[in-house]
């Protein structure tokens, strides 16, 4: 008896122990507020909660390094999209030719000389405010004349530069080139962009066409989209061309909208979306409805819809910068209408997000994660297009070294859809007088994520 309570005795002792050292350990560490390890602590768990592939992420590893870098080391290899900034360091804030300074630029080789092609320069941009314009070519950046060997860095460098020093050139058929001129730039903001649209009369079949030419996906453009539309409606077009090219993405409510304009007998109960997300997320369906009111509720789909111009086909003119909320735009319409693509392979942001901010300090601003969230599908569930779109037709708008202006009928894109309405395809440009010169990286508008609300 006496040996029996002892082995009682020192069970009950040990099982009590155990289930204090359980205690202890379940416990979660506390630690310094503000400090590295308090953050990262906590964009691990964000991450594993709502991240798309959550399942591949490493362990939590060592919490004390920089939370940029650690936030990075937990993305998967195939993830380009995913990012943290901290609104007290500017420097984690993605960084683009656009965003700094207002413009894109390409890269072509010409009789053996390498330039840069100005692509595209925002409204009210430090670009456009010093007079650049699309199409003037780059001869020289930070008094470096460009070749083959350097013109890659160089992209990479002045991207996150915050001054620039350019030689500049025009040129035309006509006249040649111009004297270069010397051009200096200060890093500086710029805001909203305005939508060009207008009537083109294609006069083989006297056909109208609308163009529409759109630099981002904004929240709240649904106003704009019906207004826009509305006059395209009582112009009477019969072709449609969405100019996306220069678009990297936006709110994905917007571009519900346009989508609801443009694709031809649509119910609101139509599945429009499809966001996949990890276990913890599941698959997400929304209507043409849902997907409006997730962040517009100023103008409804019937409204929307009543402005459908009398189209059963859209022209979607794309490219190396065509991504995200665009990409949604190809591939969701697709269920409902003819789409036909032209131009070049798109980027190929098929993930979407929402920003999940640290606001655990009052009165402080922590780090903001912009993680994959879910993976985009149509109403048919086809997606995957992570390498990017290819187009129906491709071609190089840089094939020659004149660049006109967007919207103009010589524009090589848009000269390309009209020769393809009036069915004079032995018109279209196929010989080249430049050639395009491959990037590493493009850094497109600073506009990673499709944001879901």
């Amino acid at each position: 008896m006496k040996y029996s309570s002892l082995i009682r005795i020192l069970f009950f002792l040990f099982f009590g122990i155990f289930l204090i050292s359980c205690e202890v350990d379940d416990k979660p560490e506390v630690y310094e507020e503000g400090s590295n390890k308090y953050t990262n602590d906590w964009i691990y768990n964000q991450m594993k909660k709502y991240y798309k592939w959550n399942e591949t992420m490493p362990d939590k590893g060592d919490l004390a390094i920089n939370p940029k870098e650690y936030f990075n080391r937990l993305l998967y290899k195939s993830d380009l999209y995913s990012y943290a900034v901290n609104p007290e360091l500017p420097e984690t804030v993605p960084q683009s030719l656009r965003r700094n300074f207002g413009f894109d630029i390409s890269f072509v080789e010409y009789q053996s000389k390498i330039c840069g092609v100005i692509l595209y320069a925002l409204e009210d941009s430090p670009a456009k405010n010093n007079g650049l314009l699309r199409g003037q070519l780059i001869t020289k950046i930070n008094g470096e004349e460009l070749n083959l060997n350097n013109y890659d860095k160089i992209y990479k460098n002045i991207a996150t530069a915050t001054h620039l020093d350019l030689e500049i050139v025009s040129y035309s058929k006509e006249t040649g080139f111009s004297n270069p001129e010397k051009v200096s730039l200060l890093q500086g903001f710029s805001f909203s962009q305005p939508i060009f649209s207008e009537v083109i009369s294609n006069n083989n079949n006297n056909n109208k066409i609308g163009y529409v030419e759109i630099p981002h996906f904004d929240v709240g453009q649904a106003k704009l989209f019906l207004q826009i539309f509305q006059e395209l409606k009582n112009q009477n077009v019969t072709e449609l061309v969405l100019d996306l090219r220069y678009n990297g993405g936006g709110d994905v409510s917007s571009a519900t909208a346009l989508s609801i304009i443009v694709a031809p007998n649509i119910k609101s109960s139509d599945l429009f979306i499809q966001f996949e997300g990890n276990k913890n997320g599941g698959l997400v369906k929304q209507s043409f409805q849902e997907a409006l009111e997730s962040n517009e509720r100023n103008v409804s789909f019937e409204v929307l819809k009543n402005a459908h111009p009398d189209i059963k086909r859209v022209y979607i003119l794309c490219g190396k910068r065509t991504a995200s909320a665009s990409e949604i735009m190809i591939n969701n319409l697709r269920p409902f209408m003819e789409v036909i693509t032209i131009g070049e392979k798109t980027v190929g942001k098929d993930v979407a997000g929402f920003p999940i901010e640290d606001d655990r300090i009052p009165n402080t601003k922590g780090w903001i994660l912009y993680p994959s969230i879910y993976k985009l599908f149509n109403a048919k569930h086809e997606g995957d297009y992570s390498s990017g779109i290819i187009p129906s037709l491709s071609v190089d708008e840089l094939q020659e070294l004149e660049i006109f202006p967007l919207g103009n009928q010589s524009e090589i894109l848009l000269n390309t859809v009209l020769n393809m309405q009036s069915g004079n395809t032995n018109k279209m440009k196929t010989t080249t007088t430049s050639r395009s010169l491959p990037l590493s990286k493009i850094y497109i508008d600073a506009d990673p994520l499709l944001i879901m609300h």
